[in-house]
């Protein structure tokens, strides 16, 4: 099935004012589903604040073909049918639900037969934001989920992570896991809108003992960065070993009721699966409350 748009409504360069540090589009996978519902609220959520357009996207392709007896191909070619058949209603079904929960957001549909994580990095050429789920237990086959992962290292883009449940973002109070790399200095710049409209931001750092004077330098650093910015921040940084700071982070948030984690992601590819650092491990397979991450 080749990429398609519908319904797109273009506004001529001359009416749109974009100011720096906005979000302008946002995309979401969307899946027939309670848990797209979800997430399709969020987004649209964030589209109707921000004035941005929605960009919704049905991505599903058919499971590996099963094993047949080379007397019975005419099974296979049925299945074949079958399974894009079911596709076909898949997506369609997802439009539909997609119509549905963004209702009020100015919104633009594409689909395309694919895996829904690839197709989403190739999207989000169009896109400011990109927002999936967290991949758990249940996160059902790649064929129809987007993996996380897979997006976040390839998009190009900053990913929103949607806790389980959530569908409503508010970012009064973020905190950003703060660590001195490329990584998190990319994710601070890529959540600059959400930093911006938030009343209270905190730069958390989590370190070793011989490292906490270090960590206060460079989380001040950002502090002042940001207030350069409009930025309502401030640092804290705590003691703990590597393994240990996720759950710090995690408990520096619920502490000071922040819904909104900024994070940079760490990882590499190995083989046909993505090898992360501790933190982003945790954060993405446990998302107590949102996660915007940048690689």
């Amino acid at each position: 099935m080749p990429e398609t748009k519908a319904e797109t409504q273009e506004r001529p360069a001359t009416e749109t004012s974009v100011q720096p540090h906005t979000l302008t589009s946002i995309l979401v996978h969307v899946e027939p589903g309670v848990t797209a519902s979800h997430r399709v609220e969020v987004a649209a959520r964030l589209a109707r604040e921000y004035g941005a357009r929605l960009i919704g996207l049905g991505a599903e392709t058919i499971d590996a073909i099963p094993a047949a007896d080379p007397f019975m191909g005419y099974v296979t070619a049925e299945w074949i049918a079958l399974a894009n058949q079911q596709v076909g209603a898949d997506i369609q079904n997802a439009e539909a639900a997609f119509r549905r929960d963004a209702a009020g957001a100015e919104i633009e549909w594409r689909q395309v037969q694919d895996f829904p994580s690839h197709a989403l990095a190739r999207a989000a050429r169009a896109a400011d934001l990109v927002v999936v789920d967290a991949k758990g237990a249940d996160a059902g086959s790649s064929y129809r989920k987007a993996d996380p992962a897979d997006v976040i290292m390839t998009s190009g883009r900053p990913v929103l992570v949607t806790p389980p449940g959530a569908s409503h973002l508010k970012a009064r109070t973020i905190v950003i896991a703060w660590k001195d790399t490329r990584e998190a200095r990319r994710a601070v710049a890529d959540a600059m809108p959400f930093l911006k409209r938030a009343e209270q931001v905190i730069v958390q750092a989590v370190c070793a003992g011989d490292q906490m004077e270090t960590a206060a330098f460079q989380t001040n650093d950002v502090v002042a960065a940001l207030k350069r910015h409009g930025v309502p921040a401030r640092p804290n940084v705590t003691k703990g070993h590597g393994d240990e700071a996720a759950g710090e982070i995690q408990r520096i948030a619920a502490l000071n009721e922040a819904d909104l984690i900024v994070a940079g992601a760490y990882g590499h590819s190995r083989a046909a699966e993505w090898a992360f650092g501790g933190v982003t491990r945790e954060l993405l397979h446990d998302p107590r409350r949102f996660i915007l991450m940048s690689h």
